[in-house]
């Protein structure tokens, strides 16, 4: 017999308001425990509405999964949103939750996720049950096993290839965690796929799939569109037929992804982007997923921070015109930081001639045809270190500090992953020599997930502050959502906002939009 157990802290009642109202915003927020039917679901479940004393609410699903829970084959609530709280809390668990989705676990285990974050392994596991509800192994289990739905249900995948694709030791822990998770065995939930099949479409063949990332509403696509056009990177990541498609390098090798956004309808439900995933290794389908999430802010907290800003009436009008707009986050950290330093006080279009180059001369080739996208890999921090200095072109004070903190990366001595605090990671950034306070606060609101930092130097932002008569300097009041008000800043800047409430001059809009000013 299980018990219903809530999370210390979860409120009941407001978790149940929410559970009676079936409002999907909290999807993947917390889960519902049902004791007489022995099930978890998702807050927005359509099933009746379980009496009070009979619900418990938990954070994780492996929470619930550890407490003898199986999943509901009704509303699938592994196949949501992930937390908001992952990206907007700096603790422990936090970070943890991060990396054990990106896949830590399954390549270097507890010890390897410990290290990372600087804790032993039994602190560790001490601290992620006390407030999560389960350690670490339990949290990658469940990881594992949603992995395994979305293979089971949307690829002909032979089970046995299934199993170890989605991080599974053995077959027979796959088939007992299977049957423990979705109360099911693998042959039964695969013949399920045709009528519940919950976030992905059927793929055309064993190395390629179609996944379906659901996100909270509201959702800013425009946004987003535009920041993906603006940053692609000859032969690595280009626009085609709308969509993102770029090479990405992943644990177990270069798989090639497209990423569609289409315009938020809200008379549906629950939205969701379109991302299909080529050449991929599928044990990598997970890693993928949850970087692609993170790239793209799906599971942020939109409306809180909507209702946040426009609070302050000069932020009204941006919040109206850009309900739900994203911070855009990080595919690969190395990456970020290399990109952001080369376009660092050039144009948008001049830092993608830069960053072009540095692909085509000390870039891998990806494994696949050019007829089906971009060939190349972004360039190593080692190749970058070896051979940056004679293939980068402009200031040399900006050459030597790419080369520099390449070499710095290449030899292991600093580290950027996700897992890091983002008050450490500016320290990081800071002590290498040509990052200023700019650049490290830049990548490590995309790197970390920080959602509150102000670009205050920047200059769209300061100029957009300028005819909106906004003091930066009293920024406060934005806490802890000013990485979102530098976004609506800049957007309003690119992309303007309704007529009425117009604050960039039309001349400098179109030199924005034409890359004559860097963003």
């Amino acid at each position: 017999m299980v018990t219903a157990i809530t999370a210390p802290s979860l409120d009941f009642d407001r978790c149940y308001g929410a559970l009676k109202a079936r409002d999907a915003r909290f999807d993947g927020q917390f889960f519902v425990t049902v004791a007489s039917t022995g099930i978890y679901c998702r807050p927005s479940c359509p099933a009746q509405t379980p009496l009070a004393r009979n619900v418990g609410f938990v954070l994780t699903a492996a929470a619930a999964q550890r407490g003898g829970f199986r999943a509901c084959r009704r509303c699938a609530p592994d196949a949501v949103p992930g937390s908001p709280r992952w990206n907007t809390s700096a603790d422990l668990a936090s970070r943890a939750m991060k990396l054990i989705a990106d896949g830590v676990v399954e390549r270097a285990g507890v010890d390897g996720l410990a290290s990372r974050l600087g804790y032993s392994t039994r602190q560790l596991s001490r601290v992620l049950t006390a407030e999560l509800g389960a350690g670490p192994l339990a949290l990658a289990r469940a990881h594992r096993a949603t992995n395994a739905r979305v293979l089971i249900q949307c690829t002909t995948m032979p089970m046995t290839d299934v199993a170890f694709a989605a991080g599974f030791a053995s077959i027979r822990q796959f088939n007992d965690t299977i049957r423990e998770v979705f109360a099911l065995s693998p042959t039964q939930l695969r013949e399920l796929r045709a009528s519940r099949a919950h976030g992905a479409s059927t793929s055309a063949n064993g190395s390629s799939i179609t996944v379906k990332l659901p996100y909270r509403r509201p959702f800013d696509a425009a946004w987003l569109r535009w920041f993906l056009s603006a940053h692609t990177i000859p032969g690595v990541a280009e626009m085609i037929d709308d969509e993102f498609v770029r090479s990405l390098e992943l644990p177990h090798g270069p798989a090639l992804i497209a990423i569609g956004i289409v315009d938020d309808d809200p008379a549906v439900k629950t939205g969701s982007v379109v991302l299909r995933l080529r050449h991929l290794d599928m044990r990598d389908l997970g890693v993928a997923v949850q970087r692609v999430r993170r790239f793209l802010d799906l599971d942020a907290d939109a409306q809180a921070a909507d209702e946040w800003l426009s609070s302050d009436p000069a932020l009204t009008p941006l919040v109206a015109a850009a309900a739900g707009i994203r911070v855009p986050g990080s595919l690969d950290p190395v990456e970020t930081l290399f990109t952001t330093m080369i376009g660092q006080q050039i144009s948008v279009s001049a830092a993608r001639t830069h960053l072009g180059n540095l692909a085509t001369e000390l870039g891998a080739r990806a494994p696949w045809d050019d007829a089906d996208g971009p060939t190349l890999l972004f360039p190593s921090a080692a190749a970058i270190a070896e051979c940056g200095g004679s293939v980068l072109r402009g200031p040399r004070r900006r050459i030597d500090a790419v080369v520099g903190a390449a070499e710095k990366i290449s030899s292991g001595s600093m580290e950027l992953h996700t897992g890091l605090r983002a008050s450490d990671m500016r320290g990081l950034l800071r002590s290498l020599p040509g990052v200023g306070d700019w650049t490290a606060n830049y990548v490590s609101m995309r790197v970390a997930s920080d959602p509150d930092v102000l670009l205050g130097t920047d200059l769209v932002v300061v100029r957009a502050a300028q005819q909106l008569n906004i003091d930066l300097s009293q920024n406060i009041k934005w806490a802890p959502w000013r990485s979102y008000a530098s976004m609506h800043l800049w957007r309003a800047a690119i992309l303007g906002v309704p007529e009425e409430s117009s604050i960039i001059r039309s001349a400098d809009a179109a030199d924005i939009r034409k890359g004559t000013l860097h963003v």
